[in-house]
This record gives structure tokens, sequence and C-alpha cells, in this order.
């Protein structure tokens, strides 16, 4: 068959003749002929079928650099990556999704807000850490107050400080949002997202600046020091509480349920590398529970770049109702201890000190692993 101008080609291909001038430079779409006088591009009828999927990606929002990556895989590879990309987007829209929500919720009712017509609610509170059974150290950190709830697992030669230091810091936000740091200077709670963001970069900082000692003065002296061992960080899941509401950062993979009209939801997604493979579809769930990797974080406080992922932390704004229950804790409570497990210990407390009893007993009993670092808060009217 004669070679396509390209014209021709980009009606069959629904292409534009600009789009294909572009891909062209690229190196992406190459035609098979350039006139060396009028400079005029020729296609053959059998790059068709790439015009046509450059085209098919492109409606999907995939970026250049991806869909070169994508033509030059065989169809099989190709398609993984196809659907590991729109994973990574179902994700992105559905943060996206819930800053909409939050957005349009916190405009409605800003006016109410403002005219301090909003009922205060209360909440009771209680927080347990333990070693476990295994481990010979404690690097779990867990802490509750009138205003901060707030559990930190961490990691490294100074793991524990770590955890410490990242809870220091958000200590003086609790101080300041009760007013006993400076009277008057209470954050309103429309600007306590960004002033967490804020606060996690001085935790982020905080937890760099422990250094790290000598190999022989590593916490565990019998571990075997692998590529994160280097540097102390630390995950961290906390809520500050507005009186109505439930200001959240989480970074790690700590964990936050919500426990309303007897079910149990998770509201943090955990940043390890196994999650990020099951979002992408290269791994299943079940999958993931025995995978060598599955503790592996891509994000976490005071991480090493080369080894640990990025401080990058989720933040949201949670309404709270009368007979909410809250559990954050640590995966040394949510990796061997059931979903189902966790809602009935949670609905069967009658109290937050009794429900972090519990939880931790739980965690020993599935053989205590890991450290284990929980909070249980209770929201009710005052």
């Amino acid at each position: 068959m004669d070679r396509m101008s390209i014209g021709a080609f980009a009606r069959a291909s629904r292409l534009s003749p600009k789009a294909l001038r572009l891909y062209d430079d690229l190196g992406l779409l190459t035609p098979a002929h350039v006139d060396p006088r009028s400079g005029y591009r020729f296609y053959e009828p059998g790059q068709l079928e790439r015009a046509r999927l450059v085209a098919w990606l492109r409606r999907l929002g995939m970026p250049l650099a991806g869909i070169r990556e994508v033509c030059a895989l065989d169809a099989r590879d190709a398609a993984g990556e196809v659907r590991a990309y729109w994973a990574r987007t179902e994700t992105d829209h559905s943060a996206r999704r819930d800053l909409a929500a939050f957005l349009v919720d916190h405009l409605a009712r800003k006016d109410t807000d403002m005219t301090g017509n909003s009922t205060p609610l209360a909440i009771r509170y209680a927080a347990l850490s333990d070693r476990g059974l295994v481990r010979a150290h404690n690097q779990d950190a867990a802490y509750a107050g009138e205003r901060l709830l707030a559990v930190a697992d961490g990691f490294g030669s100074r793991g524990a400080d770590a955890a410490s230091a990242a809870l220091a810091v958000l200590q003086e936000l609790e101080a300041r949002q009760s007013g006993a740091a400076e009277p008057g200077t209470g954050i309103p709670a429309a600007g306590l997202l960004n002033v967490l963001e804020d606060a996690v970069a001085r935790a982020g900082l905080a937890v760099r600046g422990l250094g790290d000692p000598a190999p022989e003065n590593r916490a565990d002296a019998g571990a075997q020091a692998g590529p994160g061992d280097q540097a102390a960080g630390t995950t961290l899941t906390a809520m500050l509480w507005t009186g109505s509401q439930l200001a959240l950062v989480h970074i790690g993979d700590s964990r936050a349920y919500l426990l309303r009209d007897g079910g149990l939801f998770q509201i943090t997604h955990d940043h390890t590398l196994v999650q990020t493979m099951i979002d992408e579809g290269r791994l299943t769930p079940e999958e993931a529970l025995s995978h060598p990797q599955r503790s592996l974080l891509v994000r976490a406080l005071g991480a090493d770049d080369r080894s640990r992922g990025v401080e990058e932390p989720e933040l949201r704004l949670h309404d709270a109702l009368p007979g909410d229950r809250w559990l954050l804790c640590s995966d040394g409570l949510s990796s061997v201890v059931p979903a189902a497990e966790l809602r009935r210990a949670l609905t069967a407390a009658t109290a937050p000190d009794q429900a972090v009893r519990t939880l931790v007993g739980l965690a020993n009993d599935a053989g205590g692993p890991d450290n284990v670092a929980c909070v249980v808060a209770d929201v009710l009217h005052p």
C-alpha cells in the first residue's frame, strides 16, 4: 500500500497534524519518509496501530514520557503499565475528591463557624504503648490529650527518639490550640490543615536533627543493618481536635480507624511499597500479607530519601458525631489483628482505657512480633 500523507494519516489515526509533528520532534512517532525539499511527512499504513495507541493513551491523560514507555513494551507488559497508570490516577482523583468535598463543606459552613453557632462536643480518650513479646526495645509512642491524639512508629538506630520528637512538635500545637501556650492564640479550625502541614515539616527537621550514633550503640544490638538503619525516622498518624472536627495528619503505615454505627472504617492509606503495588494492580491484598517487603515504607518522617521515601503527609478534616469511636494505631496492631477483631474489641469495650488494654492484649496474643501503640477516643456531648 502507498505511503499516507500527514493529512490522511491524521484522519485515520485521530491525531491532528500538529500533534503528529510534535510526536515526530519527540521521537515518539517518526514518519516513514520526509520530503527533503518540502519537509512534507509521509507515513506507512503499518504505523497506524502505534499512532492509534498513542491517541488512546493521550485521551486517557497519560503524559508523553509514559506513552513512550508503554509503546516500547510488548503487549502484555504494556497492558500492565496502563493498568498501573490508571490505578495511580484513580488514587489521585480520590484524594482530590476528598479535598473538593472538604472545601465545599468548609465554604458552606464558614458563616456558621464565624458566628460561633456550632455546638461543641467533647472527647474521652486513652493511649497505650507496649514493647511486644519479641523486640528488645519499644520504638513506638502514643499520646492522647484534650486536643491531640497521636501515634508514631520509630525506626532506625534512634527510632524511639524520632517518634518522641515528632509527637513533641504536635504537642506544641495542642498547647496553642487549648490556649495554654499563649492565651488567645488558639488555631482557627479553618487553618488547622495548613498549621499541621507546617508542623509536619518541623517534625521532619527535628527527626533528621537527631543524627545517628555509632553502629555499636544501635537500640537493637542483634539486628542486621539495612538501608534504613542509618537514618532515624518515624511514621506519624495524629488528629487535632477542634471541638466539632478532627484534623488528620498521616504519613507512613500507622493507621486511623473510625467505628461509627457498628461499622469500622479505615480512614488512612498505608504509605508502603506493597500498598503501592496493590493500588497499581501488581499485587493482591492476600499476596501482600506474605510479601518480604510488606513493611518497607515509601513515606516517612526524617527518612533517608535514598532508601525510605519522602515526607509528604496526607492532610484531611473529618466531622465528628456523638457516638463515634476513633482508633489510631501502629502497624504492630493492624498487621497482626484482623479488622473484624478490631471492630469486635472496639464495640465491646465500655471505655477507651479498656479498649486500649484489650487491643494491646490482642496484639500480644497474636505473638507480639512488634512494638504496638494505640489511642482510642470517644466523641460525646459535654
